[in-house]
């Protein structure tokens, strides 16, 4: 079965940057479109970034993060991360990765993460 294992969170200062990843194992990772998700305490979870599986990779990303967060894959490595730039203390939340194994990822994501905390102190 597939797994998801975050990991790179932590305690940055407003401004900061930080650069989460998320390793697969369990299935061929170039397979997966993958994904990052996050939410904040008594907020809906909410999309953040998603990668295509496709060798000329299609990159989304919310409205909130365009400019300042950059999704990207290592199929070598089995690893997505999600490098973070420009935090503000709204970024703090729990980021989660997911997947599908589909070409692109869906609404609703088959697997998913355990979570890493990220906060945004300023």
């Amino acid at each position: 079965q597939v797994q998801l294992v975050e990991s790179g969170g932590g305690l940055v200062q407003a401004g900061g940057s930080l650069r989460l990843s998320c390793a697969v194992s369990g299935d061929t990772f170039s397979m997966y479109a993958m994904g990052w998700f996050r939410q904040a305490p008594g907020k809906e979870r909410e999309f953040v970034a998603s990668i295509t599986r496709s060798i000329g990779t299609t990159r989304g990303y919310a409205n909130s993060v365009k400019g300042r967060f950059t999704t990207s894959r290592d199929n070598a490595k089995n690893t997505v991360y999600l490098q973070m730039n420009s935090l503000k203390p709204e970024d703090t939340a729990v980021y989660s990765c997911a997947g599908d194994r589909r070409v692109a990822l869906t609404t609703t994501p088959s697997y998913w993460g355990q979570g890493t905390q990220v906060t945004v102190s300023s």
